[in-house]
């Protein structure tokens, strides 16, 4: 059966999924018709910047501890799931099946928090190339709002897609070590490449969406949508979506195999994955400009992914033990601490060195 192998499966807990998804539409709900409410104003009002930055900054905040808050309810639910059935861990295979109901649950809740936090490091990230595509169609405040909100919504449709079928296919061995070697060369591929030009005309999507509908050279205000002599055309603006769309799909390709090498429990990638997203608009917001100054950041996100593929393919053969550590694998805490350290230390190194000012640079993705 699909999913199998894990503790607990979506299909046989689809209660929780949902509750989880309804959540998540509430939350996208307040964000759009509230936090956009509170966040508007006059653009070049002084006034409504610092309204804004406190708003979002306040959003951030908020979406940050409802991450942890969600992690410590998982946490209490699979305590009083494993205490009642304790043969559930028995459907993972080596990973749980030796645990307690209670290290178990310790060992889900550690292994959402690293999850989080390694895609909240991406997201970070995945931000200096937003920035770039906005600056690069001029949009405002208005339509950065607009795009960030259909773009996130989005990315939690194509992030249950993608870790599904991946959640499925790891149970798979050799899918496992495949994932781990492509997120080493990935990684490497990171910390030694040049930034890369934004070229929005060489997109395909928007190649083919040049042949299915007429495109505006104009802005319609925020709308997606306009007319020209009576005929449908997509705006700039939804030109734009599209870009933040595709590349959100290409930011996927490496963050998925990277959750999943922390855990292949659905609901832990799945989860962790879409709290970190969630809150991204707002971060946007609050990082916009501050979020240059970690121009190092890419090389601490290379070694991270680096770091977890070599945990998903050299370190359990150099750790394995027949006594102590039969599966090889690397304990949670350890793993967490050289991500955080990884992380941190390099967003440090970047304020302790400042990146010198250079030509071009507002027309260059991050990464």
């Amino acid at each position: 059966m699909l999913l199998a192998s894990a503790v607990f499966s979506p299909i046989a807990y689809w209660p929780v999924l949902a509750g989880f998804l309804a959540a998540v539409a509430v939350l996208l709900a307040f964000d759009m018709f509230v936090i956009e409410r509170l966040t508007s104003g006059a653009p070049d009002s002084a006034e409504a910047e610092r309204k804004r930055f406190k708003v979002s900054l306040a959003w951030t905040v908020i979406c940050v501890l409802m991450a942890l808050g969600t992690a410590y309810a998982f946490k209490v639910f699979t305590l009083a799931e494993l205490t009642a059935n304790p043969t559930l861990l028995e459907l993972s295979g080596e990973r749980y099946a030796k645990m307690t109901p209670e290290t178990a649950s310790s060992a889900f809740f550690l292994e959402f928090l690293t999850g989080y936090v390694v895609e909240m490091a991406l997201s970070i990230d995945n931000l200096f190339v937003f920035l770039v595509i906005f600056r690069y169609f001029g949009l405002d405040h208005e339509k950065q709002h607009r795009v960030l909100f259909w773009g996130i919504l989005g990315a939690v449709v194509f992030r249950a897609l993608f870790i599904g079928v991946g959640a499925a296919l790891v149970q798979y061995q050799w899918v496992l070590v495949a994932m781990g070697v492509f997120l080493i060369f990935t990684g490497i591929k990171l910390v030694s490449s040049e930034e890369k030009q934004l070229e929005p005309d060489k997109n395909p999507f928007i190649r083919m969406l040049s042949r299915l509908v007429p495109l505006s050279p104009r802005f319609d205000g925020a709308r997606f949508f306009t007319r020209i002599d009576g005929r449908r055309a997509a705006t700039p603006l939804f030109v734009t979506l599209i870009v933040v769309e595709t590349t959100d799909i290409a930011f996927a390709v490496d963050s998925v195999p990277a959750v999943l090498a922390i855990s292949q429990e659905p609901f832990i990638a799945f989860g962790s994955n879409i709290c970190a997203i969630l809150g991204l608009r707002a971060m946007f917001f609050v990082v916009a400009e501050a979020m240059q100054k970690f121009h190092l950041l890419k090389y601490g996100l290379g070694l991270v992914l680096v770091w977890v593929g070599l945990k998903m393919t050299v370190l359990p053969w150099l750790l394995r033990d027949e006594l102590t550590n039969p599966t090889g694998h690397v304990p949670i805490p350890v793993s967490l601490g050289v991500i955080v350290t990884l992380i941190g230390g390099t967003m440090l190194l970047s304020l302790a060195m400042p990146q010198k000012p250079a030509a071009g640079d507002g027309d260059s993705a991050h990464g």
